[in-house]
């Protein structure tokens, strides 16, 4: 029983072993377009509809929280069906480390926000920024699953993410644009980058 239960952890050590080593073709880029599309119409919602964000910090941010879980779920789904497709039996070893860069980033980004709502209000004009940053830290920890190029989209993340800081600092107010326009180019770009890595076929997969 000893020597099944080493041989099981041996393959499975294998599997993922060989996952490390493959690059990760879970992420679709007319889905990950599409969240493009989520972000832009939640800031338009918002601009209609939220006169003062940074007076309704809550609805703001359950609004991008809402955008996000739409896009993850979505983002979620293609994942499944296109690793099932694309790496068969090490789909499930993939996908695992697929989300295994991202969660980091997610977590702290969850984190942040709970902890600048209840102790420190009067900084979450700083929250689109920040959030910005942590997306670039996760792509970034994505680049050895995915095509280089996604460096790209993180270095623009990063340097989005610097810039609202920045422009937030003079008025310290939260603004539906700072978060949507960055998001819906970022993910528009990578998306772009996930099309022509896979050489403009991956449409017909």
């Amino acid at each position: 029983m000893r020597d099944l239960d080493k041989a099981l952890a041996d393959i499975l050590a294998i599997r993922s072993q060989i996952a490390a080593g493959t690059a990760f073709r879970g992420y679709g880029p007319a889905t990950v377009a599409a969240t493009s599309g989520i972000a832009l119409v939640t800031a338009l919602a918002q601009y209609l509809w939220l006169a003062d964000p940074t007076a309704h910090p809550i609805a703001f941010l359950a609004g991008w929280a809402a955008a996000a879980l739409v896009s993850a779920v979505l983002i979620w789904i293609e994942m499944q069906a296109r690793s099932r497709r694309h790496h068969s039996g090490l789909a499930d070893a993939m996908v695992q480390q697929a989300i295994e860069q991202f969660v980091p980033a997610a977590i702290a980004g969850v984190l942040l926000a709970i902890l600048q709502w209840k102790f420190a209000p009067e900084t979450l004009w700083m929250l689109p920024g920040l959030w910005q940053v942590l997306v670039s830290l996760g792509v970034f920890a994505s680049v050895r699953l995915l095509p280089r190029t996604i460096a790209l989209g993180g270095a623009w993340y990063f340097l989005s993410g610097f810039t609202v800081l920045l422009i937030a600092s003079q008025s310290h107010a939260l603004s539906p644009w700072t978060m949507g326009l960055p998001f819906a180019i970022g993910q528009l770009l990578l998306a772009a980058l996930l099309y022509f890595a896979s050489g403009g076929h991956d449409a017909e997969d």
